[in-house]
């Protein structure tokens, strides 16, 4: 029995409705496709700025000198014998420091006196004949000229007295000049000179050691024609309201306060700087000549500005700006004018306005119109 091959039946009514039917898929499809998905809104932490006043302050590197820097210098040549002090300890006022040999002094002193008790005697020889001549002129015993030759013997004698008694004074300075003290309390420096050294008293020889006066102590420093813009008036003054502090090598604040004590009436031409001076108390010590400080220095305060984070200003080719959260809820860029920094935050002293809810983290996420959604501040700890 041979066997057929059985055709499947085929309904056009059934084929055109499975036509029409992967049609609309396909269509359905292809616009789901095409259609935009909204979005998601970035979660973000803002802080809401206010007008405030912030203080105008600088750092800026200062230098330590001693209020009074003397040199001790030698007066009178001669050999050093001895050295009274200890390298680097505090001597008072007048304290003797070193002594040059007096013995050559001693001997100019005895021969200046011995001159002068010479040239009294010879004052006292003119002033007798003197007198004895002055009857005779009246009797007419002898001549007028003799009497005269007389009067001007005893004023020439006199004279050399004077001479003589700068002489012996001279010869005492030179003298009180072998031992060398101490002009101004302080602390002393290292010498110059061994003992046994020939001390001159050119500039070269005649320096012995320095004090330095280490209470109240100075501290110089200047600040930029960039940063005297910022302050009233644009300069400081003596007058001016300055706080000045000292920030030390390890970070901490200096305790005691400075007293603004010289402030330069021009521009220093080859730095662009007015140089200022401030004068601390120093009883501990802590500052020494020579050293380098921060000084930090207040001057003043600025009105109107708003402090944001750091982190949340973005800096463009030609700008500064932030983004801040709109009235729809999405990014907005605001181009902001920047000041100086104040601790962890930034002074923006244009381009906010009060209430406004600045953006400060996630800022990779963000673009203008970007949808945005303010996060939970984290748990104390967190």
């Amino acid at each position: 029995m041979i066997q057929r091959p059985v055709r499947a039946l085929f309904s056009p009514a059934i084929g055109l409705a499975a036509a029409c039917a992967l049609c609309g898929c396909g269509r359905e499809g292809s616009v789901d496709a095409a259609a935009p998905s909204a979005p998601a809104p970035v979660a973000v932490h803002v802080v809401t700025v206010q007008p405030k006043s912030v203080p105008i302050a600088f750092d800026v590197v200062g230098q330590v000198e001693g209020s009074k820097q003397v040199e001790v210098r030698a007066r009178v040549s001669g050999i050093l014998v001895r050295q009274f002090y200890r390298e680097g300890d505090p001597v008072a006022a007048g304290a003797p420091l070193f002594e040059i040999d007096p013995a050559p002094f001693e001997v100019a002193l005895a021969q200046a006196r011995a001159q002068l008790a010479q040239a009294s005697a010879q004052v006292a020889q003119a002033q007798r004949e003197e007198t004895r001549l002055k009857p005779l002129v009246a009797d007419r015993a002898v001549s007028r000229k003799e009497y005269d030759d007389a009067t001007s013997a005893r004023q020439l004698a006199e004279a050399a007295v004077q001479q003589a008694s700068a002489a012996v004074r001279q010869a005492e300075l030179n003298l009180s000049y072998t031992r060398v003290t101490a002009p101004v309390a302080g602390i002393s420096g290292r010498a110059e000179h061994s003992l046994g050294t020939l001390i001159t008293t050119d500039a070269g020889g005649s320096l012995l050691t320095t004090v330095n006066q280490l209470s109240p102590i100075w501290v110089r420093f200047s600040l930029a024609q960039s940063d005297l813009a910022k302050l009233p008036g644009g300069r400081v003054s003596q007058t001016s309201p300055v706080d000045v502090q000292v920030v030390l090598s390890d970070g901490s604040v200096y305790p005691l306060k400075g007293r603004l004590n010289f402030a330069a009436t021009a521009i220093d031409q080859r730095l662009g700087t007015q140089q200022l001076r401030a004068e601390f108390d120093n009883p501990k010590q802590q500052l020494l000549p020579g050293g380098f400080v921060n000084v930090r220095v207040t001057a003043g305060k600025r009105d109107n500005v708003f402090l944001v984070p750091q982190a949340a200003v973005i800096q463009t080719e030609k700008s500064y700006l932030v983004f801040a959260i709109d009235a729809d809820g999405k990014a907005a860029a605001k181009p902001v004018q920047t000041g100086d920094w104040i601790g962890s935050d930034w002074a923006i002293t244009s381009g906010l306005a009060a209430g406004d809810r600045v953006i400060v983290d996630n800022l990779l996420k963000i673009r203008p119109g970007v949808p945005v959604t303010e996060a939970p501040s984290a748990a104390p700890g967190k």
